[in-house]
């Protein structure tokens, strides 16, 4: 009898080994085997306090996922159950249990990106935000003000204050999170530079730094450009002379502008109107790249206080009257001429 009793439990010791063994196999195979994953990807989000055994059971439903006890053994043998990040995330074709498991251990959620392109106006920023659909919108209704008391900035213009970049977000990220987030960088940019500037320059405040970077900034689309375009402009505020930018009036004339600076546009009435004012006008014009707002604070030395576009992009530099008069003519007056 207890020989009988022995070879019985020796069967079934051998048969459990063998079941563990072949899980196992089974479990090993698993985890390095892709998921069911279209080519296009995945994408799940996992909502706050969803479990394990949820997220497991929702990729199985969906097809994603073949056995999803499975994904939640592995996850609590390796002591990860209670570790999974909510979020938006994007699982490739071809990505295993393993990995998409580390993925969602990790917190590798999708990243949705918006750039906010140098010389836009504030009117260009917002309209690119309100169409960006992947950002919580909150802002829809309000005016500039509005907006600008909302961020905690009810006395500033909007304009200029916003730094040009490509910004990477989450889903969840509100229009109003991400307007302070381009606020700050571009207070941090501001900053680094107005520390590091050069000497002797009118400059009394970083704002008015900003000004004229934002001028700069329209003025030319040629990086080589911007430090010689600022010392022209630094040197005509030095002697007191009218900046007399383009750039200025077009921005005053507003939705008026039709594409086409007439020169009833240089002799009217308006605080953009750099023809009429001596100095800088009231507020920036544009969102300035950190090169314009370096340029603005280092300028390029030199006697040139004329420039005049030569039509393909780049600009001719003159320190007289007469010379400037000669690069008009050559450039502007005679350009259509045989």
């Amino acid at each position: 009898m207890l020989t009988a009793l022995r070879k019985i439990l020796g069967i079934v010791i051998i048969a459990a080994s063998f079941i563990v063994g072949w899980l196992l196999m089974d479990m090993r195979t698993f985890m390095i085997t892709p998921l069911n994953i279209p080519d296009a990807g995945y994408n799940y989000t996992i909502a706050p306090n969803t479990t394990l055994k949820r997220f497991a059971y929702d990729l199985d439903e969906a097809g994603v996922l073949t056995h999803p006890g499975y994904l939640i053994l592995l996850a609590r043998w390796n002591e990860l159950s209670g570790r999974i990040k909510a979020g938006e995330y994007h699982f490739s074709q071809g990505i295993t249990p393993e990995r998409l498991l580390q993925q969602v251990i990790e917190g590798k959620v999708v990243q949705h990106s918006l750039t906010v392109v140098e010389g836009w106006t504030f009117r260009q920023l917002m309209d690119a935000i309100r169409k960006d659909e992947k950002l919580i919108q909150t802002l829809h209704a309000l005016d500039d003000a509005s907006i600008m008391a909302r961020l905690g900035l009810p006395e500033r213009h909007p304009e200029g204050l916003f730094y040009p970049d490509t910004y990477y977000f989450l889903r969840d990220t509100t229009d109003l999170e991400f307007l302070e987030r381009a606020y700050r960088t571009m207070e941090r940019r501001l900053m680094a530079e107005w520390e590091s500037r050069a000497e002797d320059l009118p400059l009394q405040t970083p704002y008015e730094a900003l000004i004229l970077a934002s001028i700069i900034e329209r003025e030319t689309a040629l990086p080589q450009e911007r430090t010689q375009i600022a010392g022209v402009f630094i040197r005509r505020l030095k002697r007191g002379m009218p900046l007399q930018t383009d750039p200025t009036v077009i921005y005053g004339l507003g939705e008026a502008f039709d594409g086409n600076l007439r020169r009833r546009d240089l002799v009217a009435e308006s605080p953009y109107n750099t023809y009429r004012i001596k100095g800088l006008p009231p507020t920036p014009i544009a969102l300035p790249h950190g090169d314009s707002i370096h340029a603005a604070l280092h300028p390029t030395d030199g006697d040139a206080i004329f420039f005049v576009s030569r039509g393909d992009g780049s600009h001719e530099f003159s320190a007289t009257l007469v010379g400037h008069n000669d690069a008009v003519r050559k450039f502007q007056l005679n350009k259509n001429a045989p």
